[in-house]
């Protein structure tokens, strides 16, 4: 089966600087690891591409269609199909003055960030800094090595991924979805996504890709079921009531036994005998 444009795909990649052979992007955490560019917290597992959607490159979203799901391949995009060509006008002097905080810190490669932008240090010197805001593989040529692993067709599927996309951290299974008559569609939201942080946000998004890419739904629902906690029952220890006379603080070793028992004989006769514990 062949990509077409519009298809639900889960594309495995690397990228890679086509002039230099460094590896910046992948989707196999063993292959990061190996390259030392491995973030915790990331998911390593194929990706969702709705192809077209321009949710990838442009150069890379062009290419997919025509694709043979499960074949490798590998093509190569030039920086007008991908972050674009390097920007001179971007690269500005600063005076050193102004990152006083820092000066002792500042060097090439390093990043800093000036007015809600981040810029990585070209060169210090002369009490200057020059500072380039273009993207780090602008002007870059990429080589991208990929292969879809699947191309989806069930609408369940689509909507599973499209909601994994937005929550990667839980498993997409453990969402609850169901087609009601009349184009409404209801997710359950699973208990340990209730405490994820800008929940509401994610929902919306999740939202807004179900509306495009499924038009005729008319509705959204998301349910959020609180199930009551039973505490479990321990069970009780059984007391033991005794049935013989024990000996105690009060009853003195087996001279007070025997002074006991003689006087459950007494009792028993029907005579009452006292008996008095000799210190």
């Amino acid at each position: 089966m062949n990509v077409q444009r519009g298809d639900f795909i889960l594309l495995d990649y690397s990228m890679k600087v086509k002039e230099t052979g460094e590896l910046f992007d992948t989707t196999r955490e063993e292959e990061a690891k190996e390259a030392k560019i491995y973030r915790q917290g990331t998911f390593y597992e194929p990706i969702l591409v709705v192809v077209g959607a321009g949710w990838v490159l442009k150069g890379l979203d062009e290419s997919l269609v025509g694709m043979e799901e499960g074949k490798p391949f590998t093509i190569e995009i030039p920086p007008e199909g991908g972050l674009g060509p390097r920007d001179p006008n971007k690269i500005k002097l600063f005076p050193m003055r102004r990152f006083k905080e820092l000066d002792r810190r500042l060097q090439p490669g390093m990043q800093v960030e000036v007015n809600g932008q981040v810029a990585i240090v070209r060169s210090v010197g002369a009490g200057r800094v020059q500072l380039d805001f273009n993207p780090p593989l602008a002007g870059k040529t990429i080589i991208f090595n990929g292969v879809v692993r699947k191309i989806l067709t069930d609408p369940l599927e689509k909507l599973r991924h499209l909601i994994h996309r937005r929550i990667p951290s839980i498993s997409k299974e453990k969402f609850g979805l169901e087609m009601i008559e009349g184009g409404i569609l209801r997710i359950t939201i699973p208990e340990e996504a209730f405490l994820l942080e800008g929940l509401q946000i994610i929902k919306r998004g999740i939202a807004s890709d179900i509306e495009r890419f499924f038009p005729d739904t008319k509705e959204i629902i998301f349910m959020e079921r609180y199930e009551k906690k039973t505490p479990p029952q321990t069970p009780s220890t059984p007391i033991t009531v005794p049935t013989t006379v024990q000996a105690s603080q009060t009853l003195k070793g087996s001279e007070t036994v025997e002074k006991a028992q003689a006087a459950e004989k007494g009792q028993e006769g029907g005579e009452k005998k006292e008996f008095i514990d000799e210190p």
